[in-house]
């Protein structure tokens, strides 16, 4: 069974308009909510998959009782950790074009109490998980490295651990060697406190991602795919061209196809092409859609896989 960790969900309210412009009319063409956070759409990637997952998240508040309603149709197991205090709603407004604004909430406060259970709920879970997704943002005030410890709990019972995290989460979690870390270009560039441009400067971030601890890397680079570093290994996976309607998604579906075919002792190569198979098939449905396996199979077959020479 594959876990996922959301400490930090979301309501996600979603917003199609005619077109994003400055100081100018637009018009909502529809809207829509949805259960959210990183951890709870690598679920839903994997269940429809066919894989076996259960989804661990917080839960609080008026927004969490509607985001508990929600979960009730994804048909996977999901286990919460009930907290006080009300859980974030996110908004992303997309248009036409493709163009997308994605503003977040940073996420209500947890006591010490809180994160206590959620800790425990994670090392009770490893008993039965095959893999461990740790996925999103953490609330302010959450100690940074909490990502840390429940990598360690994994590590205590020999189960491969995934962060896809950003910022100081990121940067602890790698004080304890994860499995693999799965930062979007973005999150490599602020965790390195560089600009990456070039193809070169993309298989060098991923070995200094290395170096700062992480066993392998999954970089994605949305519609250029995903560069990938398995210790000195390095490689590329290059996506066909498409018309993309929504990137939002696209990286939690990168990240969850990427432990599915690894969890189904996939080569490493191979895994990454999945990964950015699932990414690209995202990226052309509308609004905050996920992948089915079929759409990231038909994808798949049309992703290269690259070593650089």
């Amino acid at each position: 069974m594959i876990i996922t960790v959301t400490i930090n969900p979301a309501i996600d309210r979603n917003v199609s308009a005619d077109r994003l412009v400055f100081e100018d009319r637009a018009y909502i063409l529809a809207r829509s909510e949805s259960a959210g956070g990183r951890g709870i759409n690598a679920s839903s990637v994997l269940h429809s998959f066919g894989a076996a997952t259960l989804s661990i998240a917080t839960c609080g508040g008026k927004s969490g009782k509607k985001f508990e309603e929600m979960l009730r149709s994804r048909g996977f197991p999901v286990e919460l950790v009930r907290i006080k205090n009300e859980i974030r709603t996110n908004l992303t407004i997309s248009d036409k074009h493709g163009l997308t604004v994605k503003l977040n909430e940073l996420g209500p406060a947890m006591d010490q109490a809180e994160l206590d259970r959620l800790e425990k709920v994670v090392r009770l879970s490893m008993a039965k998980a095959t893999y461990l997704m740790i996925c999103g943002s953490l609330q302010p005030g959450v100690p940074q490295d909490f990502y840390r410890r429940l990598i360690e709990a994994a590590k205590a019972k020999n189960v491969p651990a995934l962060v896809d995290a950003d910022g100081d989460a990121l940067l602890h979690a790698l004080d304890s060697n994860p499995t693999v870390v799965t930062p979007n270009q973005q999150e490599s560039e602020r965790l390195l406190n560089r600009a990456l441009i070039t193809r070169t400067h993309f298989y060098e971030a991923a070995e200094r991602i290395v170096g700062m601890g992480a066993q392998s890397v999954v970089m994605s680079l949305g519609a250029r795919g995903a560069v990938g570093a398995l210790g000195k290994q390095l490689f590329e996976a290059v996506p066909p061209r498409v018309d993309a309607v929504c990137p939002i998604g696209a990286g939690d579906a990168l990240a969850a196809a990427f432990a599915w075919a690894m969890n189904e002792k996939k080569e490493f190569s191979d895994a990454l092409r999945w990964g950015v198979a699932a990414g690209t098939a995202a990226a052309t449905l509308p609004g905050v859609s996920l992948p089915s396996f079929e759409q990231t199979k038909s994808m798949y077959k049309r992703v290269e896989v690259r070593q650089p020479s």
